[in-house]
């Protein structure tokens, strides 16, 4: 039935499915950029984390920390989150996602200022946090745009956008942020020089992310008028713990050690990227031109997701799962094994396998939670804190081996675990969630 149009909407009013979906195709416009801006955002880490280690000597440990205070966010802000959005809806959360993350990116410059790496990962928490938001407002009402029986397709066609930034934003960002003046290095300077170069340096960080900022907030804006959009939306406003009731369900609790398994090997690699085809054994090329081939990894991703969103209509999801994370495995063994343009490639070649992961794994693990989809979600992005742990125990492993083909075995046996969650869930789904108490 018909839902009344509020003020600040388009002219079309979106129609309620007779499954519970809605039909609201222009919505999907804006959650696709959604998944664009803050996919694309997360995927300048990679570019970040290369150029922080040589500005502040870092070893690949501390230079971690960027994704696990980034990923952290997840942690902390993910049942808030979940809980905001459920008090003043989909549209205006979104908004509110938007406008935290601006306020991260505006918070380089006085990090640049002082050239302070806690500061930068201060920034990158803050930032974190708004994306967070975005997140627990885009995965399920991307599940709520359109009929039940094509979700996870939909999904996975909303994940190729968010693998489009993820591709764009490294090669714009290795052109802007990477390399040294005039082939200078942090190590070769101290005391004034060296505070000044890293002041210096990290001005083309600031510049990227003021610009960011500026897009940010013209998004805001443009979500905004449509506020009102779905007037009709229901949500189950149960405590703010309750959504860890669900983990008591087999198919949820083991879909989110899988979110958290996924994302940290994901992540892992993408950071690992720079300085692994910098080194010698493997193309020995500078970290502008490494960084540039980030997007191959992250293309792969995107590449995948349009493919899958095909393929999640007539196959078993789950088989599809278990079937990419077996070729994610092989690739990691070819690559660890491996020297050169093969060593090189195999590893980039992940992010394909990558590419319907994880939108296949939320909606396998979230996939009859009905009115309790808002607590799923915000359960699901907690467990992307995976994305903080696994990367920092993988550089953990490459420094106390002394090799990052090493250091690989940890999203290896990553990818194992979410292979048997996919052999596992290629059957349907248990009956419904009923609705938790509210407190």
């Amino acid at each position: 039935m018909a839902t009344a149009t509020g003020e600040g909407e388009a002219n079309s009013s979106p129609l309620e499915l007779p499954d519970g979906g809605i039909d609201a195709p222009q919505l999907r416009y804006f959650v696709f950029a959604l998944f664009f801006i803050f996919g694309g955002i997360t995927s300048l880490n990679d570019v970040i984390i290369p150029k922080l280690k040589e500005l502040f000597t870092l070893n690949y440990t501390q230079a971690m920390l960027v994704q696990f205070c980034f990923f952290t966010a997840y942690l902390v802000i993910g049942i808030p989150g979940a809980q905001l959005v459920k008090k003043i809806g989909y549209m205006r959360g979104a908004v509110a996602g938007l406008l935290t993350m601006m306020v991260g990116c505006l918070l380089f410059i006085p990090a640049s200022r002082t050239a302070t790496y806690g500061l930068f990962l201060l920034a990158l928490f803050v930032l974190a946090s708004g994306v967070v938001i975005v997140q627990v407002v885009s995965n399920p009402l991307i599940s709520l745009l359109g009929p039940a029986k094509t979700v996870h397709s939909r999904l996975t066609f909303a994940q190729a956008f968010n693998s489009l930034g993820t591709t764009i934003f490294p090669r714009v960002g290795s052109a802007l942020i990477l390399g040294g003046l005039a082939g200078v290095s942090a190590a070769q300077l101290s005391g004034a020089a060296l505070d000044q170069y890293r002041t210096d340096e990290t001005r083309a960080i600031v510049s990227t992310y003021i610009g960011l900022a500026v897009a940010l907030a013209v998004i805001a804006g443009a979500v905004w008028l449509f506020r009102n959009k779905l007037p009709g939306e229901k949500h189950d406003h149960s405590s703010p713990l309750a959504g860890f009731s669900l983990l008591k369900r087999t198919r949820f609790g083991w879909g989110a050690l899988c979110i958290f398994l996924y994302v940290g090997a994901e992540v892992s690699i993408g950071s690992l990227i720079v300085n692994y085809l910098m080194q010698k054994d493997v193309l020995g090329i500078t970290d502008a031109a490494a960084g540039k081939m980030i997007m191959y990894y992250w293309g792969g991703a995107m590449v995948g997701r349009f493919i899958g969103s095909y393929f999640l209509r007539v196959m078993s999801p789950g088989k599809i799962l278990a079937t990419v994370a077996c070729g994610a495995i092989a690739l990691i063994a070819i690559s660890a094994n491996t020297v050169g343009t093969t060593s090189a490639y195999s590893l980039l070649a992940i992010g394909l396998m990558n590419s319907i992961m994880f939108p296949t794994i939320f909606s396998l693990a979230c996939e009859k939670l009905g009115p309790r989809a808002a607590d799923g979600s915000g359960i699901i992005n907690i467990a992307i804190f995976g994305g903080a742990v696994v990367p920092l125990a993988t550089g953990f492993l490459a420094d106390k081996s002394g090799s990052l083909h090493f250091s690989l075995l940890l999203p290896a046996i990553c990818y194992a675990i979410i292979a048997a969650f996919g052999i596992y869930a290629r059957r349907p789904a248990e009956g419904p969630v009923m609705p938790a108490l509210a407190s």
